[in-house]
């Protein structure tokens, strides 16, 4: 029997960076399901193809080849061969994903993807609508969230610990924008499912959250 630990919630909430600890200390596959749509969303930015152009995009997506490889330093994605795990975490194709992951050819394209793996591996897999939609029989349902300034503070810290500039006000700015495009869209909108926990890490230190996560998972599967 495999174990499938659903976790859900809005951008900057942690859930990439918990389930990644957390996985790697309960020695689960973790699957960044987000990582999926933004390769996806890359291709059409370098391809000059919109959101609105559903056309274009259904044809795009007979040439897209996503797929994901779990090494020492973690998971990565590539895209038609090439390893695109660090182009895809920029602004751009954040704002592009956010919208083009709401598109019923886009979401069919990954989604059986997402499945097989949840059905080969014991997995931690984390998105928008996974609990909901992808893995309703998951045996671990989680809503994870923070206030929007506490994530746009944790955002604006990231990007200054790369070297990158951060500006507070826009960083929220966006978070409140992709929160309302994640959770207004027509199709799997980003919504707590009903049997899962919710967990509120505000103010938490990064290894608080983990073990929050960590003692949820731990109680409700007896391990």
């Amino acid at each position: 029997m495999k174990y499938a630990v659903a976790i859900d919630g809005p951008a900057g909430a942690g859930k990439s960076s918990i389930a990644k600890e957390v996985s790697k200390r309960l020695g689960f596959i973790y699957v960044d399901t987000g990582a999926l749509y933004r390769t996806v969303a890359l291709y059409l930015l370098n391809n000059g193809i919109k959101a609105d152009e559903i056309d274009k995009i259904e044809e795009a997506l007979k040439h897209i080849e996503v797929s994901m490889e779990h090494k020492e330093d973690g998971q990565h994605v590539f895209l038609c061969g090439e390893d695109v795990s660090h182009l895809i975490r920029t602004e751009p194709v954040s704002m592009m994903a956010s919208t083009t992951s709401a598109l019923p050819v886009v979401r069919k394209f990954l989604f059986d993807l997402q499945v097989q793996m949840a059905e080969k591996y014991n997995v931690i897999m984390d998105g928008r609508d996974i609990g909901t939609v992808v893995l309703p029989n998951a045996q671990v349902k989680i809503f994870l969230t923070a206030t929007a300034e506490d994530r746009a503070k944790r955002r604006m810290l990231e990007y200054k610990a790369k070297g990158q500039e951060a500006d507070f006000d826009k960083i929220l700015e966006d978070i409140i924008k992709r929160d309302y495009q994640d959770m207004n869209r027509a199709t799997s909108p980003l919504k707590k499912a009903e049997d899962a926990i919710l967990l509120d890490t505000t103010g938490n230190e990064f290894s608080q959250s983990v073990e929050l996560m960590m003692n949820t998972i731990k109680s409700r599967l007896s391990i």
